[in-house]
């Protein structure tokens, strides 16, 4: 029964932070940036700029350039969606009131019942009656 216990708990956890990192990583934006030489790829940098392949100066002297920089934005959600207990439709209030006024009062526990023979002992056998008789319930 602990080891239940144990496994819903972390279960429990590690859902909690996979929904949270889940959350943050849909709101945050990047940037990877690439840097060619030709066709051949240099560089790739995630939030920094790529390092260069060193022909910009030899481009300086000549007008054909054959190094070029690609950018990709991945851009974040910036728009998240929340809703207040104002926002919600008549019916769905009134479903919602309905079921938290039942799960609130619907496990009422009873009432202690008291045992009126609990602090007796019972008599002292001398024989057993049932096996003296032959008598057993089936």
């Amino acid at each position: 029964m602990y080891f239940c216990i144990v496994i819903k708990a972390i279960l429990h956890k590690t859902f909690s932070v996979t929904l949270a990192l889940l959350v943050l990583f849909s709101t945050v934006s990047f940037t990877i940036e690439k840097h060619y030489c030709g066709d051949v790829l240099v560089d790739v940098a995630v939030f920094t700029e790529a390092e260069k392949c060193g022909m910009e100066a030899m481009e300086m002297l000549q007008k054909k350039t054959c190094c070029k920089d690609e950018v990709d934005v991945v851009k974040g959600q910036d728009q998240l969606k929340f809703s207040s207990f104002d926002d919600l439709e008549f019916e769905k209030v009134q479903f919602l009131t309905a079921f938290l006024h039942t799960y609130i009062h619907g496990f009422e526990s009873l009432p202690k019942e008291t045992i009126p023979h609990k602090d007796y002992s019972p008599p002292n056998l001398v024989t057993d009656i049932q096996v003296l008789d032959q008598v057993f319930l089936i």
